[in-house]
């Protein structure tokens, strides 16, 4: 008799790939939200309930999905996820290869706790698989509305979640606390400083007037960049290149911000995400010969956006971005001995 699969598993790795092609979001979380309805519950039981015709009518589980489980109990990959998996990604050169396994984790993500799609469990949970060593959760400063920022209060207290949930972890994987802080119109960061002296790791962005003169936008992002609490500079230019929101760089000296970030220890991020791939390729080339240090980073809002560190490391290497300056690939020790 063939062994039954995992259900729960099989629909998580649909939706895990479905995210990381950048397939439509209400796809993703059917197959997501089915996955947090059947997780936890006995195979005997989920067979029961396929043998009965009643799987379907459990609230968050469709015809689709439903049909992925009873292939997965009977012994059979489902045939949506065999689709997916033979239809997935593209070898990366071998340069790109080296770096990409050169990378132990990532230090820019998001959860439902502001803009991203997914719980701080799921997050963790596909990092490692993914085989993360540390996953830092940077999720927006309370400025941020729109993407429901969090306040201290609501910061501290994602700080002691990740704190027990670390408790519960393996030795060989950390989630590292941190924020994806405001930059504000005169470069102060959009949370309070003591709370930003306690985090792991603090990636400041601009979200707001990014069509600010070039000498004002200059003066804001070094003004930010020399913040003791700032580690990484994200998406420098805030550009959009695809989708609805295609936007230009912002215009700011590049010389003088990547300078900065050199004298002040703060990394330049190279964001992975298929519509921002910021820096461009020439700011990024600026920014290695200025003698910058490095973060990719995926800026993921869903767990299957976790493995889009491809792109970052494609252009990473297009451009010379050295191994040893990539600070995601530096082992944890080092990564909390760096905060400043």
């Amino acid at each position: 008799m063939t062994e039954p699969r995992d259900a729960v598993d099989d629909l998580r790795r649909i939706a895990f790939l479905l995210e990381r092609a950048h397939e439509s979001t209400y796809r993703v979380r059917a197959f997501r939200t089915a996955a947090g309805v059947l997780r936890g519950r006995d195979p005997d039981q989920l067979a029961a309930l396929v043998a009965s015709g009643e799987l379907v009518r459990l609230r968050g589980v469709g015809e689709v999905t439903a049909r992925c489980v009873a292939e997965s109990l009977a012994g059979e990959e489902p045939v949506y996820l065999r689709r997916l998996e033979a239809t997935d990604g593209t070898p990366l050169d071998e340069a790109a290869a080296d770096l990409r396994a050169a990378l132990r984790g990532d230090f820019h993500s998001h959860t439902d706790a502001s803009d991203g799609g997914s719980p701080l469990r799921e997050m963790v949970e596909t990092a490692r698989e993914l085989g993360h060593e540390y996953l830092v959760i940077t999720d927006h400063s309370p400025r941020l509305t729109v993407a429901n920022g969090l306040s201290a209060d609501r910061l501290r207290r994602q700080i002691e979640q990740i704190a027990e949930l670390n408790d519960e972890l393996a030795d060989d994987f950390r989630v590292l606390t941190g924020i994806e802080v405001d930059i504000l119109d005169d470069g102060a960061l959009d949370q309070d400083e003591d709370l930003l002296a306690q985090l792991d790791v603090v990636v400041a962005s601009v979200h707001s007037k990014l069509r600010m003169p070039a000498a004002e936008m200059t003066e804001r992002m070094l003004t930010a960049v020399a913040n003791p609490h700032v580690d990484v500079l994200g998406h420098c230019t805030g550009r959009m290149v695809t989708g609805k929101r295609k936007r230009p760089e912002s215009e700011f000296d590049a010389d003088a911000v990547f300078a900065a970030c050199a004298e002040h220890g703060v990394a330049v991020e190279v964001n992975s995400r298929p519509e921002r791939l910021d820096p461009p390729k020439r700011l990024l080339r600026l920014a290695v010969e200025v003698g910058c240090e490095f973060s990719i980073d995926t800026d993921a809002h869903a767990p299957g956006q976790l493995d889009w560190l491809d792109y970052g490391v494609s252009r990473a290497v297009a451009c010379g971005v050295p191994t040893e300056r990539v600070i995601n690939s530096w082992p944890l020790e080092r990564v909390l001995a760096r905060r400043r």
